[in-house]
């Protein structure tokens, strides 16, 4: 009984313990898994922004701690949203890429952009959110193509109160 109340020991048992979680509902099961704001914020840096390493998670202005980016880095590897691979040009360089579960949360965190924009104060400029709005199906479709491709190109702007796009432009 010791061990099944010890949260290390239960949590490192991973798929072996369904049973640790807190319902069967899927949107608690989701939320368990990526539900923290910096698993989401890497999420949305590979996926949008076409971050690909610990440095540029670091630098991408959300103030993240280095032990939390390892531990969410980590956290997400495991669950099969990221892969991290050995650099082919710097050997001692890893970079972080999408799996296909990853990818798969492109609507989810396009609806939580479109949903914050229209509910919250944002440095997202209006215009671009209505664009988003419009234009979701092509904007997935774009998502998962550079996805495909490996195009790290960012498809989302720096926001504008984005402390790293600040630093960027003085």
């Amino acid at each position: 009984m010791h061990y099944a109340s010890d949260p290390d020991i239960v949590c490192g048992l991973g798929d072996k313990l369904k049973s640790t979680r807190r319902s069967g509902c899927p949107v608690s099961i989701s939320l368990e898994m990526f539900g923290d704001r910096w698993s989401l914020l890497i999420i949305r840096d590979l996926m949008v922004r076409g971050f690909r390493t610990f440095k540029e998670f670091c630098e991408s202005g959300e103030g993240i701690a280095t032990n939390i980016l390892t531990d969410r880095l980590q956290r997400l590897e495991a669950a099969g949203f990221i892969t991290a691979e050995v650099d082919d040009t710097d050997r001692r360089s890893v970079n972080y890429r999408l799996t296909e579960k990853g990818i798969d949360l492109a609507p989810v965190l396009l609806e939580l952009l479109i949903w914050g924009a229209r509910h919250e104060e944002t440095g997202a400029a209006s215009a671009f959110i209505a664009k988003l709005q419009k234009n979701r199906n092509e904007i997935l479709a774009e998502v998962r193509r550079r996805w495909q491709e490996r195009d790290s190109t960012p498809l989302i702007p720096s926001f504008s109160n984005d402390r790293h796009h600040k630093q960027r432009t003085e």
